[in-house]
């Protein structure tokens, strides 16, 4: 079977630790090169992963003519730059959440990437699990009635690691763009529309270059529907997702990571009735790469197009904004 040949831009913890491995794990796809900017660490990387090639800049990686993909796991104020090289040299790109600092940003992105006839991707590996299908079927069908609202958590303690990426706020730092992006990108995916407004409130640390360490929003939907979110990175951890029906709801109690077998299982709340759905134990990392290689082959349609990571951004954008300020914004779709 043909692989698609990947090269990774970086030695990022999401990399070693999830991506590299999912890749690996795929029906689709071999890790062919991987690069940073100090030859000794990529040449380590390589070793400890079984890559063949390593690189000590990331123009040598992109310039490969053996390499048909890139995965971008750098901070997130370099995506829009490595990402747009990355598709002028002909190579299809998976960039990690979130796609980039603001939305106009990933605009560019996307232009560039179709410009070049390029397959583009923002990394968010949950939504590729077959349990999102399991229950967007059970919201539709009725059974836990009308959908009246959505609460979405994802936060994470880590304020000590001073010199983490994430709070640097000119290198696109801070809880909404690391973890809130979740949460906001599951709310559009289940509804299966955009929002219209958000107001948000952050808790700015001075400590951690002013980047919002925590935030809590409400976002408005068409048809009386919100979803209630909050997002840290100085809080306990929590990584859950429930919607709420008329009849009933549906529990989620890992809804983003699911690192054990059981984890990814859900639990149907209806009257009195309590029913565990239980999901079979995927590499989500895996079945994201599987579908990006997918699409970069022409054999079907990314599941996620593209604009998807323009939308999302948007998002992203008005809580900030929002925040900041200390107001409602109006979302313009």
């Amino acid at each position: 079977m043909t692989k698609l040949r990947w090269g990774i831009l970086g030695c990022a913890n999401i990399a070693i630790r999830a991506c590299i491995p999912g890749i690996q794990q795929s029906q689709t796809g071999i890790v062919s090169a991987i690069a940073s900017r100090n030859l000794q660490k990529s040449q380590e990387t390589a070793a400890k992963l079984d890559i063949p090639k390593a690189y000590g800049s990331y123009e040598e990686l992109i310039e490969d003519p053996d390499i048909d993909a890139l995965y971008i796991p750098l901070p997130n104020h370099l995506h829009k730059e490595w990402t747009i090289r990355a598709a002028q040299a002909g190579k299809h790109v998976l960039c990690e959440k979130p796609a980039s600092l603001t939305a106009d940003d990933v605009q560019e992105m996307v232009t560039a990437c179709e410009q070049a006839g390029v397959v583009f991707a923002e990394a968010f590996m949950y939504r590729h699990h077959p349990r999102y299908e399991r229950i967007k079927a059970i919201m539709d069908s009725g059974e836990i009635g009308d959908i009246r609202g959505i609460h979405g958590v994802f936060t994470f303690s880590n304020p000590g690691d001073s010199k983490n990426v994430r709070y640097v706020r000119e290198w696109g730092g801070g809880s909404a763009y690391d973890v809130g992006c979740y949460p906001l990108s599951a709310a559009r995916m289940l509804l299966g529309r955009e929002p219209e407004a958000v107001t948000t409130h952050a808790f700015f640390s001075p400590e951690h270059d002013d980047v919002d360490m925590m935030m809590s929003g409400l976002v408005e939907f068409s048809g009386n529907v919100a979803l209630t979110f909050d997002c840290g990175m100085w809080a306990a951890f929590r990584n859950t997702l429930e919607i709420v029906g008329a009849h009933g709801r549906i529990e989620v109690p890992s809804a983003f990571v699911t690192p054990t077998e059981e984890s990814g299982n859900f639990i149907v709340h209806v009257k009195n009735e309590r029913r565990e759905e239980k999901v079979p134990f995927l590499n989500q990392y895996a079945l994201q790469a599987d579908d990006m290689a997918y699409a970069a082959w022409g054999e079907r349609a990314p599941r996620f197009p593209a604009s998807d990571a323009i939308k999302n951004l948007k998002v992203i954008d008005a809580c900030l904004k929002s925040a900041r300020d200390r107001s409602r914004i109006v979302i313009n779709q």
